[in-house]
């Protein structure tokens, strides 16, 4: 019996051992994975040569600029191997095929993408929440909100009802595969899309809209350190710490076309070339105005291509301009110049149709340029009128009327004396005897002979 449990316990003591031995060695850490982008793993993060953060400031209308602009950033961020691209974003929205564009970047981009809704009283809104759910991280600062969500039409005029639906339903099954694809709260963005609805940024992390809450960037880039982002190639730890923060500014290039993309400012320029334009037509050969104005209607173009332009109204205007012109070749008694200004206001009015008040020409600034347009082309009508009517200065039909001195004595009887008259001489003959050196004007040319009395 002992040698019977003997050898039972050393078999039993050998398989024990060959099992151990068998079980594959799994270093710490190494199989464990988060369920959503919001847990860290901090055991995979190395702590030799950390990547620079890109930080990008991302302000104002989401329009071709800022897609173009965030676009070029993220590519270079994944060219230059960087560690992680934050968007400091403050939108009211903008258009929804530059939103489309960066959400497919976002994406697609294999280096972590950070949205940070910053600073306070900043706002996510409309196209703005498509992109913050489109990031790796999404967070935001207190004080801010996102939401209203709701595509809407660019034109004033009713849409049909049916193509409505067909684009809110577009946008919310958008805005649900994205939230999907990033593991967030995809009730609450259908509601965004359908209700309208907002949020601050506490509910907004409460509801799992966002993953981080940071008052202030060096808060915000503390908490990413070793969180796991999304990316087209997987899941990747952020690191950080020790990291060099590059902040990356829009350049002149940006800067220029941004603000040109400003409803106000396109209409602004719009005036000025058509004012310039004008100038140089009725005046030919002045060729700085006509420069000028052609320079302006092309940048003007430019920006009409992010916004929503009414053809009637820039018809209208045009038609304001060719009136100003006619006006002064034809004689209306100021006919075709109520005509210009009654086209240039309605088409000023008419010219951006969109509900949404940052896509629309103010009526602070279409007042103001109306007038200072009506005022220049009175001006130049007048002074044109005023040139025309006035006699000749010049030639032999402006000696009429002039006035000079005798410089022989004239009289009736005998050979006929001279005449300085806007300094030249002339032979001059009268019907009264005039005393050399006497003030004399002249009131009719004969030939080469001018006819003179005494002043």
């Amino acid at each position: 019996m002992k040698k019977r449990g003997g050898s039972f316990a050393a078999f039993l003591n050998i398989t024990l051992t060959v099992f151990i031995l068998s079980i594959p060695s799994v270093p710490y850490g190494a199989g464990w994975r988060a369920a959503s982008p919001g847990e860290t793993l901090k055991e995979t993060v190395k702590e030799d040569n950390p990547a620079p953060i890109y930080y990008v400031k991302a302000e104002g209308v989401v329009n071709p600029v800022m897609s173009e602009y965030i676009i070029k950033n993220i590519e270079r961020a994944g060219d230059e191997g960087a560690g992680a691209v934050v968007i400091e974003l403050d939108t009211p929205g903008g258009l929804d095929l530059s939103m489309r564009d960066i959400v497919k970047k976002m994406l697609s981009s294999e280096v972590p993408v950070v949205v940070y809704v910053a600073p306070a009283g900043a706002r996510a809104a409309s196209a703005g929440v498509f992109i913050t759910y489109a990031s790796s991280v999404a967070a935001m600062a207190p004080g801010t909100n996102i939401g209203s969500a709701h595509p809407v039409s660019m034109g004033r005029e009713k849409t049909d009802e049916v193509m409505m639906k067909k684009v809110e339903n577009d946008a919310v099954a958008y805005i649900k595969g994205i939230a999907k694809k990033r593991n967030r709260n995809a009730d609450w963005a259908e509601k965004a899309v359908r209700d309208s609805v907002n949020i601050t940024a506490e509910e907004a992390l409460k509801l799992g809209v966002v993953d981080i809450l940071a008052q202030t960037r060096g808060e915000l880039i503390a908490k990413l350190d070793a969180r796991l982002a999304w990316t087209a190639s997987g899941e990747v730890p952020i690191r950080t710490k020790d990291s060099a923060i590059e902040e990356i500014e829009m350049d002149l290039r940006f800067r220029v076309l941004n603000a040109i993309s400003n409803p106000n400012v396109a209409y602004i320029l719009m005036m000025l070339g058509l004012v310039g334009i004008y100038f140089e037509l009725s005046n030919p050969g002045a060729v700085l105005p006509g420069v000028v104005g052609a320079i302006c209607l092309v940048l003007s173009f430019y920006a009409f291509q992010t916004l929503s332009v009414n053809y009637a109204g820039l018809i209208l205007i045009g038609l304001a301009l060719i009136f100003f012109i006619l006006e002064i070749k034809v004689t209306s008694f100021g006919l075709l110049t109520l005509a210009g200004v009654a086209s240039l206001l309605l088409g000023s009015l008419m010219l951006f149709s969109s509900p949404l008040p940052f896509m629309r020409v103010s009526l602070w600034v279409v007042l103001p340029a109306v007038i200072v347009v009506t005022l220049f082309s009175l001006g130049t009508m007048y002074y044109a009128v005023r040139i025309h009517r006035r006699r000749p200065v010049s030639g032999v039909e402006g000696l009429t009327g002039g006035e000079g001195v005798a410089v022989d004595e004239i009289g009736p009887i005998g050979p006929c004396g001279k005449v300085f008259v806007k300094g030249e001489y002339w032979e001059a003959e009268s019907a009264e005897p005039i005393e050399r050196g006497a003030r004399v004007r002249v009131v009719r040319i004969n030939g080469m002979r001018l006819e003179v009395v005494k002043v």
